[in-house]
C-alpha cells in the first residue's frame, strides 16, 4: 500500500486518490491499480508514467522542505508565542513525512534526492527560498521580532511552494503518477491553509 502520511493529510488524500482512480488510471489492469507498496506489484507501479518534470519537482521540493525544517528548528529557542511553536511543529511533522516519501519515490526510480546542479548549491534560486542574509536575520532575532520575521519569511516560503506546484501543472503530462499527484495536492492544500493561519497570526502581532 502507499506509504502513510501524517493524519493532517488524510482529507486531501481521499480527494486526490478518488480523482486519480477516475481520471489517471482508467483502463489500467487490476495489477497496476493495486497498492504500490506490495512486493508483487511494486515493479508495475514504478512503470506508471512519470516525467522529467515530476522528477525535478520531487527533487526540488525535498530541498525546499529542507529549508523550512531549518526555519522551524529555530522556533523553540526564539519564539515568544505558543501559537508559533504549534505551527512550527505542524510544519516539521508534515514536511519530514513528505521528504521521506519523496526520497523513497525517487530511489525506487533510480534517481538522486537532489537535482544534479543542486549537489553543490543551496537551492536559493527556487521560488520562495530565503537568501543567506534572510536566514541570518532570522537566526539573529528573538521574541516578538523573531515571531514577526518567522511568519513573514514562512509565508514567502510557502508561496514559493505554490509556485512550484503551478509550474509542475503547466508541464505536459506531468503529475499523472499517483504519488506525485498526491504530494503535489498535499503541498498545495496544506500550505494554502498554513498561509491563511500565518497571515492571521501576523495581523495579531501588528
Amino acid at each position: 500500500m502507499y506509504m502513510m502520511l501524517h493524519p493532517i493529510h488524510r482529507a486531501t488524500l481521499t480527494g486526490a486518490l478518488t480523482l486519480l482512480t477516475t481520471s489517471v488510471i482508467v483502463g489500467a489492469s487490476p495489477t497496476r491499480v493495486m497498492a504500490q507498496g506490495t512486493s508483487g506489484v511494486q515493479g508495475s507501479a514504478i512503470q506508471r508514467r512519470h516525467t522529467e518534470a515530476d522528477i525535478a519537482f520531487m527533487q526540488g521540493m525535498i530541498g525546499h522542505h529542507g529549508q523550512a525544517l531549518e526555519m522551524v528548528a529555530l522556533v523553540a529557542a526564539r519564539s515568544s508565542r505558543l501559537e508559533i511553536e504549534s505551527l512550527a511543529e505542524r510544519i516539521a511533522v508534515s514536511q519530514k513525512d513528505e521528504i521521506s516519501i519523496m526520497q523513497r519515490w525517487l530511489a525506487a526510480r533510480g534517481e538522486a534526492s537532489a537535482m544534479k546542479h543542486d549537489m553543490h548549491s543551496s537551492h536559493h534560486d527556487m521560488p520562495g527560498m530565503l537568501s543567506p542574509a534572510q536566514m541570518d536575520s532570522l537566526r539573529s532575532a528573538e521574541g516578538l521580532a523573531f515571531d514577526r520575521l518567522f511568519l513573514q519569511y514562512m509565508i514567502q516560503h510557502h508561496e514559493g511552494a505554490l509556485v512550484m506546484v503551478a509550474d509542475l501543472l503547466r508541464q505536459p503530462g506531468a503529475a499523472q503518477d499517483p504519488m506525485v499527484f498526491q504530494i503535489m495536492s498535499d503541498v498545495d492544500a496544506d500550505q494554502r491553509a498554513e498561509i491563511r493561519r500565518m497571515q492571521a497570526l501576523l495581523a495579531q502581532l501588528s
